[in-house]
């Protein structure tokens, strides 16, 4: 097998164990009403089946990106996916609450141990500025796109057998992805532990960011202004502050400071929290409205989201790469940004009861466009000028900073929207009526969101164009070249 078809088949293997992650995330949505009618759940104790995964993904990508740095990434790429194919095992052999909660969050560590690592690789994989960006736009479509992959999945599945069935389901495809990953990716052998094995440095980031995440998803039983929140938000910030301390003054930080530096860097992570937390706003609050306010049953709401998840591939493989190599990646991050606050402001000033294919389907396929057009630009920015040493821990920034950021975002999203339904009913408004104010009110926020990106963006736009041209983009550790 050639070189360049083993790099592309090395990419393949990286997006099917991500794939099998960012689905994950997703397809337990749909099948939530039957696994609390099995296993009993309350209402808050049904919240935490994702809130388990939730937080143990969020709070260990940055930690997990710095280990592959260190004892090499296809070693701690490998243990995540075995980790987290055999916690999905678990998941679907639980008999009870405690034992789903506690697989799931263990499913939580292998997905963010895996996942921490890949963009790294793919840095890695494909050096030539324009292979890379095809091959970003390969991983973006999939890391978007996986939404609506799940939402299908879990219904049909859910509908088919039983909702045991959408965790068994990773196993075979888990084993699989693991044996070819074995056997086509490339060895490393990192950098080693004595070059940057701070271990309470990572001790007190992963507590802050779990703890963070925590905090965050308990507002919705606690409330975003409750005591509870304020003690445990105090104890997390200075956790996360003691950290920046530490890295600071150590010798061998687990997150060097110098990285936030760069404004491309710094600019990339604020922009991806922010759009994270629009796009996953609209799909969470998107799929409450289609089931709870216009009636869609399980495969439905998955097949609604088709033409976020069409539009977005054929942009993300097809056509990002040569756009951004005529005009540049911050030109086209910024213009993915303005399309999709566009369709999220289509959305939310829609009827409350709209046709699906006089006022949703144009906004899904906008949305898809501007995720295909953004998401593979803002990869392409944050890991340009990263060293090779430090391209896992890039990696794991960036997803934290989509997880936390998207996480927080969320919180406060349902706040906002359960306060306007709360708000409406008091005065009178019948349920559908006061469900959809809320949804609207929310994706009104989420298009405001955008504005704050494309702000962002514009910080990066003021580098020289000659630099955000494709052709010029640097490599990782390929600075000469630039």
């Amino acid at each position: 097998m050639g070189m360049k078809n083993s790099r592309w088949l090395s990419l393949l293997v990286l997006c099917t164990g991500f794939l099998l992650i960012v689905v994950d995330m997703t397809i337990v949505n749909v099948a939530l009403p039957s696994i609390q009618k099995d296993l009993g759940f309350s209402q808050s104790g049904l919240a935490w089946v994702v809130n388990a995964y939730l937080i143990a993904f969020g709070g260990l990508l940055l930690l997990a990106g710095r280990v592959g740095d260190l004892v090499g990434r296809k070693r701690v790429y490998l243990a995540g996916l075995a980790i987290f194919t055999a916690a999905s095992v678990l998941c679907g052999l639980s008999f009870g609450q405690p034992m789903l909660i506690a697989a799931r969050f263990v499913q939580g560590i292998g997905g963010a141990v895996s996942s921490a690592v890949i963009l790294a690789m793919i840095v890695t994989l494909f050096p030539e500025p324009l292979e890379r960006a095809k091959a970003f736009g390969i991983f973006s479509f999939v890391a978007s796109a996986g939404a609506a992959v799940g939402l299908i999945a879990g219904g049909l599945i859910t509908q088919a057998v039983s909702w045991h069935w959408i965790f068994f389901v990773n196993l075979p495809i888990g084993i699989a992805t693991g044996l070819v990953s074995a056997k086509v990716l490339a060895s490393d052998r990192g950098i080693g532990l004595g070059k940057g094995a701070d271990v309470l440095g990572a001790i007190m980031v992963t507590a802050a960011l779990m703890l963070g995440v925590y905090t965050i998803v308990q507002t919705s039983d606690y409330g975003l202004v409750s005591l509870r929140t304020a003690v445990l938000a105090t104890v997390a910030l200075g956790l996360l502050v003691g950290f920046v301390v530490r890295q600071a003054r150590g010798r061998n930080p687990i997150l060097p400071l110098r990285l936030f530096r760069s404004r491309k860097v710094a600019g990339t992570n604020l922009v991806q929290a922010l759009m994270s937390t629009a796009f996953l706003g609209f799909f969470f609050l998107g799929s409450l409205d289609l089931q709870r306010v216009q009636g869609y049953g399980p495969m439905a709401i998955g097949l609604a989201f088709l033409p976020v998840a069409v539009v977005m591939a054929l942009f993300s493989v097809r056509f990002s790469a040569q756009l951004i190599a005529r005009f540049g990646a911050g030109a086209m991050l910024a213009a993915g940004q303005l399309v999709a606050m566009i369709a999220l402001a289509m959305v939310a000033l829609g009827p409350i009861h709209p046709d699906y294919f006089v006022h949703l389907m144009l906004p899904m396929a906008l949305l898809g466009l501007g995720g295909g057009l953004s998401f593979p630009a803002l990869t392409m920015i944050a890991m340009a000028d990263v060293a090779p040493s430090d391209a896992g821990l890039a990696s794991g920034l960036l997803n934290t900073t989509g997880q936390v950021g998207g996480a927080f975002g969320l919180a406060v999203l349902a706040t906002i929207a359960g306060g306007r339904t709360l708000d409406l009913a008091r005065g009178g408004a019948d349920l559908a009526v006061a469900l959809s104010g809320g949804y609207h009110l929310a994706w009104t926020v989420c298009a405001g969101l955008i504005i704050v990106t494309l702000s962002a963006a514009a910080l990066l736009l003021r580098e020289k164009r000659a630099e955000q041209r494709l052709n010029d983009v640097p490599c990782a550790g390929c600075e000469a070249a630039a």
